[in-house]
Formats: structure tokens, C-alpha cells, sequence
């Protein structure tokens, strides 16, 4: 892989994690449980998406084939996508989609604050601006997971059902393959064992001021850094491809 090649990929995973999320955060417009949860989900879709452009535009300036924005996020085929599996889960009810959150975001807000500190000038960059996003977004997810937790009897026994149920999608989070090892090698990159530790203590936290139970260590779903993703993407992606899948070349 060469030195530019490296970004390049690596910012396409970024952009596809956001954008994958952005696109299933906007799925709940409408099915919030009230009205300020509506706008909030709104505009954290518009957060991910804002950030998936930033990513995808600037692996487009490494690769200097001249691909655009639009070409990454709707003209590729589902195996070039390398989003984690847990952002593509479907959102299902409340507790599911905040759990889904939670875990993610206290992963993506370590793996940001690393990478303001690496050795790509442009990747550095975009992160700097994300992580003020995704710090806010963090803080929201885990002021509802409390809610949630420590509610009624219902929330709490949903919501702990979300954390069993979304635990093993955690565990891809922090498998280094060859492009996360070349990042941390050539490029000052996040090193996941490190961050992992981090990412347990503050999740544990969290978890526990919900007055929930962290599951135990289990099986752990991955591939999806390998292009090989759940039965639920492919739904997904039929959907966010549509209009430039019809209207090829469509611009508004």
C-alpha cells in the first residue's frame, strides 16, 4: 500500500462509519419519543453525514483520481464499504438505538482524540472538528442511557436487553488489520489496544451509574473492516443508493 494510499483508505472507513450511522440516526426522524429528541437526532445525522463528506472528500484528494464525495458514499458496491457492523444494526426501539450509540460514540471519541495527534495533516484536521460533534453526542447517549437504565422497570429491562443484544459488535472496534497497523506505523495512527483499555473504563462507568450489568466477555461479530457486513446493510444501502442508482449523475 503506498504512503498516500494509506489515508486515502483509511479515510474512507471514517466516512463510512459516519455515514452509515448518519443515514440510520435519520431513519428515527419521526419516531423519537418527543419532540427536542427529534431535532437532537436530527442534527447528529447531520453531524455524521457533515463528517462522512469531510473524510470521503479527502480521500478523494489522496487518491487524485477524480472521485467525489458523492461517488464514495452512492456509487460503490456493498463489499467496498468498511463500516463497522455495529453502526448498520437497525435501530429497533429507543434503548436500541441510545445503546448503539453509546458504544460507538465512546470508541469514536477516543479514536478522534488520536488522531488529532497523527502525522496526516488532513486526517488530523478533520478530526480536531469532529470530535467537538461527537463529544456532545457521547454526552447525550449516556445521559439517556441513565435515564434509561435507572427509569421504570420496563426501560431498564429494554434497555439492558439492547447491551446484551449489541455487546458482541463491539469487539471489531479493536482488531488491528494491516490498514490500522500501517496508520499507527507510518503515520502515528490510534493504537486500538490502547484505546480499548480506555474504552472499557469509561463504558463501565457509564454502565454502571445506569445501574445496568456489562455483559461478559463473549463471541464477537466482525468483517465488516473486511467489506463483509450483516443482512441488514445491503437494506440499507438499497435505500441511501436509490436516487443515484435511477438518476445517474442526479445533482440538487
Amino acid at each position: 500500500m503506498s504512503n498516500r494510499a494509506i489515508p486515502a483508505t483509511y479515510a474512507t472507513r471514517l466516512g463510512d462509519n459516519a455515514l452509515v450511522l448518519g443515514q440510520r440516526m435519520i431513519e428515527l426522524v419521526a419516531a423519537s419519543p418527543e419532540l427536542e429528541e427529534e431535532l437532537a437526532n436530527a442534527n447528529f445525522s447531520l453531524d455524521y453525514i457533515g463528517q462522512a463528506r469531510m473524510f470521503y472528500t479527502y480521500a478523494a484528494e489522496c487518491e487524485g483520481g477524480g472521485r467525489t464525495e458523492d461517488d464514495f458514499a452512492f456509487l460503490r458496491p456493498e463489499h467496498e464499504y468498511r463500516n463497522l457492523l455495529l453502526v448498520e444494526q437497525p435501530n429497533g426501539h429507543f434503548g436500541d438505538s441510545t445503546v448503539r450509540a453509546l458504544l460507538f460514540e465512546s470508541w469514536y471519541v477516543l479514536l478522534l482524540e488520536s488522531l488529532t495527534q497523527c502525522a496526516d495533516e488532513g486526517i488530523a484536521a478533520i478530526a480536531a472538528r469532529a470530535i467537538k460533534e461527537v463529544r456532545y453526542h457521547l454526552r447525550h447517549s449516556s445521559q439517556w442511557l441513565v435515564r434509561l437504565g435507572d427509569g421504570t422497570e420496563e426501560s431498564h429491562a429494554r434497555v439492558q436487553a439492547s447491551l446484551d443484544k449489541l455487546w458482541c459488535f463491539t469487539g471489531e472496534m479493536f482488531v488491528a488489520d494491516e490498514l490500522d497497523d500501517a496508520m499507527l506505523n507510518e503515520f502515528n495512527g490510534p493504537d486500538l489496544a490502547a484505546i480499548e483499555l480506555q474504552w472499557q473504563k469509561n463504558v463501565a462507568a457509564f454502565v454502571a451509574e445506569a445501574k445496568l450489568e456489562q455483559p461478559d466477555d463473549q463471541w464477537m461479530a466482525s468483517g465488516g473492516k473486511q467489506g463483509k457486513h450483516t443482512e441488514h446493510f445491503g437494506f440499507l444501502l438499497a435505500e441511501m443508493q436509490h436516487l443515484q442508482r435511477v438518476y445517474p449523475g442526479a445533482e440538487w
